[in-house]
């Protein structure tokens, strides 16, 4: 029987296994289909600053691998080494246990890891926004620094606890500083303390909140996110970073507990093992998402630089949108490789993004049409609940949205996750890249 091996359960992953199945069994092959994957979900990514924030309960923005991809074969484990010329793959098991699998056909998919650089204590005190873990570790620990400082008798002491830092403006660092601000006023309200005393710094080199989505709609987001009392310092980052303060690249100090790394990501460490051509750390491949010089290895998502037609020379950006199209033309592509139909280069239609900005606003760009407010709020939770891929996840995360609409944020910290479940170097169970 032919084999087909995924490596990682991502977007592009967990699309090109649930398509592939679909067209093999629309022709009537025999092809036995395995993805491995250090995790055994897909994470849906998109909601993660809506569980930081408390709006979203974690489990529901996870896809269970496990009866959702009905005829794969689902395989927990780290793809440590490929070897390309003898079509096998070593992969290591939550028991340390090392295994070896064959492959007639290769689809590397392993994602991408938060980008790192060789700043001074960030890998230590710092916090990224790649995996559930992440996400639920920087709710509990804002929550609980919010509590600890009402009892602080040191203002000093408590006003940095009630500091909170973002590095990274783009829309998921943009995303995340919202819905923290909005779960820190709701703790506020709850707790008895003055909402403004709670200081939010979002972060980034750029000469603009969310470059991605045009100046227009980036106006309107840094309005928003002035009006509620978050400061925007661009052309600025984090120099050092402290277990109770952070120097910023024009030297001056904030004193903080809490400090978010959301500027942005790296290829996987698996691919730097491959000893294939890399643009931009990510691995080259062509046109029909094939490596080239090995027609039987097929990558697409963030580990791969993929070619963008729309935009001759340049490689299509990491974002979910082209991870999940991009697993589609893969499944289309590797069936063809098969005998099953025909293939077609990857080609995409910017569908513009959808950027959530917290209670009763968001901004979007939907089909090149700019909204912003209650419009621009209506698309992006409608576009969530329409590309999660299970009726549950949707049903439960609308009800999400409804109750955040009609009843106070939940305050809690459950400590659910602990720093170590939240070190960059334990997101999605992958270890933690060299810094460039």
């Amino acid at each position: 029987m032919t084999s087909v091996v995924i490596v990682g359960s991502g977007f592009t992953g967990f699309e090109c296994a649930r398509r592939l199945q679909r067209q093999v069994r629309r022709h009537g092959g025999d092809v036995d289909i395995t993805i491995v994957s250090p995790i055994d979900y897909m994470l849906y990514t998109p909601l993660l600053p809506d569980v930081a924030g408390g709006v979203v309960d974690a489990r529901f923005v996870t896809i269970p691998l496990a009866g959702t991809l009905r005829g794969v074969r689902a395989v927990r484990g780290r793809v440590e080494k490929v070897d390309l010329s003898a079509h096998t793959l070593a992969y290591t098991d939550p028991d340390d246990r090392t295994h070896e699998m064959r492959w007639d056909r290769l689809v590397l998919t392993p994602g991408s890891v938060t980008r790192l650089f060789d700043i001074p204590g960030l890998a230590t005190y710092a916090r990224g926004l790649k995996s559930a873990a992440e996400a639920l570790y920087l709710r509990d620990h804002v929550l609980e620094q919010l509590e600890l400082a009402t009892i602080d008798d040191d203002p000093a002491v408590a006003a940095g606890r009630r500091t909170i830092v973002v590095v990274g403006a783009s829309y998921s660092g943009t995303e995340l500083v919202a819905q923290l601000r909005a779960l820190a006023d709701a703790a506020a309200r709850q707790m008895g303390f003055d909402a403004a005393s709670v200081r939010f710094l979002l972060l980034d080199l750029a000469e603009q909140v969310m470059p991605e989505v045009g100046e227009k709609l980036g106006k309107a987001a840094m309005d928003v996110l002035t009006a509620r009392g978050i400061e925007v310092r661009l052309g600025l980052t984090l120099t050092e970073v402290h277990a109770d303060h952070v120097v910023l690249s024009d030297d001056s100090r904030v004193d903080c507990r809490t400090v978010a790394w959301v500027t942005g990501v790296t290829a996987a460490p698996l691919i730097e093992t491959l000893g294939l051509p890399t643009e931009k750390g990510r691995l080259k491949v062509g046109v029909d998402l094939r490596v080239p010089g090995h027609p039987d290895v097929f990558a697409a998502g963030d580990a791969a630089a993929v070619p963008d037609l729309t935009q001759p020379g340049k490689i299509t950006p990491p974002t979910a949108q082209h991870a999940v199209r991009q697993g589609k033309t893969l499944a289309r592509n590797v069936a063809a490789s098969l005998g099953y139909g025909t293939a077609k280069d990857y080609r995409h239609r910017n569908m513009g993004l959808v950027v959530d900005l917290g209670p009763h606003y968001a901004v979007a760009n939907p089909l090149n049409i700019h909204l912003s407010g209650y419009p621009a709020k209506a698309v992006t939770r409608a576009y969530h609940l329409y590309s999660l891929p299970r009726m549950v996840n949707r049903w439960a995360v609308g009800l999400a949205y409804v109750t955040d609409l009609l009843f106070p944020r939940t305050v809690v910290s459950m400590g659910l996750s602990s720093q170590e479940d939240a070190q960059f170097s334990a997101s999605e169970g992958i270890p933690m890249p060299k810094a460039d």
